[in-house]
Formats: structure tokens, sequence, C-alpha cells
């Protein structure tokens, strides 16, 4: 073969394999596409995100103070996630105008809900959200016969646990004790339950009076009133949440029972941060409020976008596959005279316009 002829042969052979290198990297390009189209497509989960969609809070007793760390969250989580944000809520307990704000924010198709979980009563329309494709997310409370997409919250339990052990450690286990609360309630009947396991621990403390607050600061006023009357005795008082700490104060006040009666608050208002201050209640637990609305919108947002491609199964839906987490819990934590301040100076954060 003469020298021009084998020239030729190898670049025939060098341009052969370019081509088959060519066209398997073809292949793998064409590959990766169609796993890409397959998971619904290619880019960022920000650059899938609908900006303008809304995302709406349904709240009720919207005038108390511990909302505004919660607010003050979902504000910035929207944008975070570059999307907008609402908040609807009554002033009073009232489940029927829940209800009624719910039925309302479900008939504007919002990209998602999340329902304080208040009363098993909001189930129907959670359900109906559901049914038309809007993903909920309950928060705080739970509305457990309901359909909802998650629950995100403080596990109810665990806080009054939480609390009545540090209670118990404070006072060297021993005492009589009165837990302020609101009965018949799941979000209170939990803490309630928390305190009353924790102080099994303890054979020398014993529950000796439930105080119903109907988180009203007039009514747990009277309420912690009536049980030192029926209770001189009474060594503590333990609160589910941020009316009974003023309550028991109020009422501990009113009595001169200063330096006598130990009360252990719920939540972190700033009047309760304060009474830590002046030593008038020795500490309080509190939830993860700045940034449980964060973890609301988050799931929201990835049941919207990520969990419809995510391949659980080759066909999410026909399978019957859900992949967003059933519970997202939360942060217990403490607060007394050592940190209280850092506490208070963040409360004055979440007002600021």
């Amino acid at each position: 073969m003469s020298r021009a002829k084998k020239w030729f042969v190898a670049m025939a052979g060098c341009a052969l394999v370019v081509m088959m290198l060519a066209g398997c990297a073809q292949q793998g390009t064409s590959a990766k596409a169609a796993a890409g189209a397959a998971a619904g497509g290619s880019g960022t989960l920000q650059s899938m995100i609908d900006p303008n969609k809304e995302y709406v809070v349904v709240n009720c007793i919207n005038t108390i103070e511990y909302w505004n760390a919660h607010k003050y969250a979902w504000k910035k989580a929207g944008t975070l996630f570059n999307v907008k944000t609402s908040w609807v809520g009554a002033d009073n307990d009232d489940t029927s105008q829940m209800v009624s704000n719910l039925e309302s924010v479900i008939a504007k198709k919002p990209g998602g809900i999340v329902v304080l979980g208040w009363d098993e009563g909001l189930a129907p329309s959670i359900n109906k959200a559901v049914d038309l494709g809007i993903p909920v997310v309950t928060f705080s409370g739970d509305v457990v016969t309901s359909n909802r997409d998650t629950w995100v919250g403080t596990n109810q339990h665990d806080l009054g646990y939480v609390g009545g052990k540090k209670y118990a450690e404070s006072v060297g286990g021993k005492g009589k004790v009165a837990i302020l609360t609101y009965p018949g309630k799941n979000l209170f009947d939990g803490r309630q339950k928390g305190f009353e396991d924790a102080f099994k621990e303890y054979p020398g403390i014993k529950v000796v009076a439930i105080g119903n607050t109907k988180t009203d600061p007039m009514v747990a006023i009277q309420a912690a009133k009536d049980i030192l009357v029926r209770v001189p005795d009474l060594t503590g008082f333990v609160c589910t949440d941020a009316t009974g700490a003023m309550g028991a104060v109020t009422a501990v006040d009113e009595a001169k029972m200063n330096g006598k009666v130990d009360i252990i608050g719920l939540d972190r208002d700033s009047n309760t941060l304060d009474m830590i201050k002046q030593g008038k209640i020795r500490g309080t637990i509190i939830q993860d409020d700045a940034t449980m609305l964060y973890w609301a919108m988050f799931d929201l947002i990835s049941a919207n976008y990520y969990t419809r491609t995510a391949l659980l199964s080759t066909d999410n839906k026909a399978a019957g596959a859900k992949l967003t987490p059933n519970r997202i819990e939360t942060a217990i934590n403490y607060v007394d005279k050592n940190n209280v301040d850092l506490y208070l100076a963040a409360n004055k954060i979440y007002v600021q316009k």
C-alpha cells in the first residue's frame, strides 16, 4: 500500500472514531435531556416558582402578640421564595368565622394555604382545598381528621413536659401546683397532659387544680384568683399559654403572695418576658415561632414544584405516592433571667415596619 493510501486510511479511521464519540456524546446529552424532561424540566427550583402565586395564612385570635414572630417569618419566607404572601385572621376564636375565612381564601385558588389547627371543624374546608389541588399545611395545632398535607409546629405534649420538668427542677420537686389552660382544645390538652406526665416523675408535686383561661386575659386573672381562694397554700402555677401566666401574675400580686407562688409561662410575649426580668415569672417555655411558617412555606413550595416531579415512582399520582412529610416538629426553648433580654430585643424587631 502506498504511503498516500495509508495516510488516507488512517485519517478515515480517525474520522470514524470522532463520529462515534460525537454520537455517544449526543446520545448522552439526549439521555440527560430525557431524564430532565421526565423529572419536570431543567433548572433550579427557584426558576420553577411562579412569583404571581399567592400563599395565605388563615388564623384566629389575631390580636395577640404571639403572632408577631409568625407574621415576620411568613413575610420573610415570601421574600426568600419570591412569592406573594397574605394573612387572614379573625380577632376571636370562633371556628365558624375561621371556616368562613378559609372558604373565601379557597375561592381565590391560591398557591397554598397555611391554617392554624384550632378546631376539627376546619376539616371539611381543608379537605375541599386539597380536593381542588391546593396544598394545605396546618400549624401550631393540627386538624387530625383532615387531609392536610403537613403539620408544622411544636410537639404540644413535649411543650408541657419540658415546662413541667423545668418547674419541678427549679422548686426541688415539691409543691402544690395548678395548671392554667383551655380545656377541650387539642392544642392545649396536649400541653396539659405534658405537664401532668412530667409531674408524675416527682412524687412531691401534686396537681391540685385546673383553671380555664379561655385564652382571655380577664378570664385568666379570675381563674387564677379562684384557685388561690380554694387552695391558699398553692405553691405554683404552670400555664399553657401567655394569658395564663399574666393572669397568674396579677392574681398573685393582688393576693400579696409574691415569693410564695412560682409561675412558669408558655410563649414569649413581651409582658411575660418583662415579668421574668422583674422576677415575678420564673421562666417560660417557647416555641420556634420565628421559623415555623418558613417551614410551612418550604413544604407548600415543595408540594407545588418538587414533589410533583420527584421520581419516587414513575407516576406518583397513579401510585398514590406522598412525598411531603406528615409532620415537621420545631424546637422547644426555655427563657429565664439569663437570656430574656435577647428575646425581648427580637420582639421589637418583629413589629418594625
